[in-house]
């Protein structure tokens, strides 16, 4: 077993012992995370446990967070609505333990059937943030960049065939955004990267792939090691988006050496605040030591 394994199952026992994740608060985002972290640990060590309670977090945010269609943001009372990118990572948690468990996988195609019709602007855009019941976009919220290709790529790792249509939908906004797309956050940006290595070939792909590993380039402060929050910005950082940023890093086999000072320099790192203890924190802390199912390469995507 390696270091970063161990590391992994240590913050896993702390957390449960905290009661910070899995049996704390639902947030979807977060809960989306570590579902595919322990599906990553079942295919990894062969126990059963961590398929479990993967089966057992997804019926306790379907309790929680469940509406008629679509899932809440978070159990707090201040998460309400609906987000298109954490219904999106949550679509693909459930294709990840579908792959083992196929109920799971029609429990995806179900969600984007229940929730595509109410986000998409066909031929024009995704709506970011929903009301809580669909029945309208949320005031104050426009378009969200990333959400079309958040769509594409999960849609077409669920079902290419079975969610033809709604993959048809996505690929036109993504096919006329690309090119003039620029991402200037931290995780935003290690998203994108993530999306781009599934399939690597396609235009879009490409050119977000080489923009978004330039303008992280700008964004890496040495020392100590770690990505700011935005181009100009040095001295705020996050150590959550930093995470995130590893994913997209070890998806796209880039920087490996920055993706191991980063996550040594936020093993130590305390901001002072919330996220100290959060558990968004904590979970993508482990996610970035042992990516497992996000890695394109590595579940034959």
């Amino acid at each position: 077993m390696t270091a970063n394994l161990r590391k992994v199952l240590s913050k896993l026992d702390w957390m449960r012992e905290q009661r910070i994740w899995p049996n704390g608060m639902r947030y979807l985002w977060t809960d989306a995370f570590g579902v595919v972290l322990l599906v990553s640990l079942y295919h990894k060590l062969g126990q059963s446990k961590f398929l479990d309670e993967a089966q057992r977090v997804v019926a306790d945010v379907e309790r929680v967070l469940g509406r008629r269609r679509g899932l809440r943001i978070g159990e707090a009372a201040d998460r309400d609505g609906q987000y298109f990118h954490y219904l999106a990572m949550w679509v693909f948690a459930l294709s990840r333990l579908g792959r083992i468990v196929p109920e799971y996988r029609t429990k995806a195609i179900q969600l984007v059937k229940d929730i595509h019709s109410a986000f998409v602007i066909p031929a024009r855009g995704v709506r970011w943030k929903m009301l809580e019941d669909l029945s309208g976009p949320y005031p104050g919220f426009g378009p969200g960049s990333l959400d079309p290709f958040h769509g594409y790529i999960v849609y077409r790792l669920l079902d290419e065939d079975t969610l033809a249509d709604e993959i048809r939908q996505m690929k036109i906004i993504v096919e006329r955004s690309y090119e003039n797309l620029v991402i200037t956050q931290d995780l935003g940006l290690g998203m994108m990267l993530w999306m781009t290595c599934f399939f690597p070939e396609e235009e879009w792909a490409r050119v977000q792939r080489e923009r978004s590993l330039a303008i992280l380039d700008r964004m890496w402060i040495d020392p100590p090691g770690y990505f700011c929050r935005e181009p100009g910005a040095h001295s705020v950082k996050f150590a959550f988006t930093n995470f995130g940023v590893s994913v997209g890093l070890q998806a796209a086999e880039a920087w490996p050496e920055r993706v191991a000072r980063l996550n040594s320099y936020f093993e130590t790192y305390r901001s002072g605040d919330e996220y100290d203890a959060d558990a968004i924190t904590h979970v993508m802390a482990c996610v970035s030591s042992f990516p497992g199912e996000f890695i394109p390469q590595r579940i034959g995507a």
